[in-house]
């Protein structure tokens, strides 16, 4: 097969390739953060033990499949340095920034990311956007401000979903907003982590990614400083 002709491969086989294209980017020894997601689950089987001092997970669920992978688990605050931060995305756009919380942990893994030297993200193909917002923004709230913050974002032009029967880790609700084409992500996620009642908004913009690792039919591309790809 000619390298330029395409793979028939699954969606799941993307995610796997890119979240193991990650694990060469793990400093033996380092503080590692991990995200949260099926994606970042391919990358979590891949780690070696023995491999990294201690990983700081965003979820009790990763927490759970670092620890069977007999990898030490560390909170942030004991760790105090993390090299680097590896997690998947709902959306990426050509500047690397995303939207994230699709599984519900963007709290964390914002707070994680932003601690993180560098951040990796995995996607597949189908990741890639022109412009953030096809795929809803989530927002954690505070649970007695729910109706009060989604009152807020229709008045701001979006349709707010409640993520029912749903809490974080955090013990916070999730609104997913729809509607919205967000042009400028860095002002968007300002605006919304300012109303009262929001815990984070599921927009990284600020702190964007420092390399993706996408998969594709092609194999795994390299997307750094915005440069690598088109889509």
């Amino acid at each position: 097969m000619e390298k330029s002709q395409k793979r028939r491969v699954d969606p799941e086989a993307l995610k796997k390739e890119a979240a193991e294209a990650a694990l060469a980017y793990v400093p033996k020894g380092c503080v590692l953060g991990v995200g949260t997601g099926s994606t970042t689950m391919y990358f979590i089987r891949g780690l070696k033990k023995g491999w990294v001092r201690g990983a700081v997970p965003s979820s009790k669920e990763s927490e759970r499949a670092l620890r069977k992978k007999g990898i030490p688990v560390l909170d942030l605050n004991q760790a105090k340095k993390v090299s680097v931060y590896v997690d998947g995305a709902d959306e990426v756009d050509r500047r690397m920034r995303l939207i994230k919380g699709g599984g519900g942990a963007l709290t964390r893994e914002k707070i994680i990311a932003t601690a993180a030297n560098k951040f990796i993200c995995i996607v597949d193909e189908s990741k890639l956007v022109k412009r953030l917002g096809k795929f809803p923004v989530p927002l954690e709230v505070v649970p007695m401000a729910r109706d009060q913050v989604a009152k807020e974002i229709r008045r701001r032009g979006g349709r707010p979903v409640w993520r029912k029967n749903f809490m974080t880790d955090n013990g916070g609700e999730i609104l997913d907003v729809h509607g919205w084409r967000v042009t400028d992500p860095v002002k968007k996620e300002k605006e919304l982590e300012g109303i009262s009642g929001v815990i984070c908004a599921g927009i990284f913009g600020k702190r964007r990614a420092d390399l993706v690792l996408v998969g594709g039919p092609l194999g795994v591309r390299k997307i750094k400083g915005g440069r690598g790809i088109r889509w």
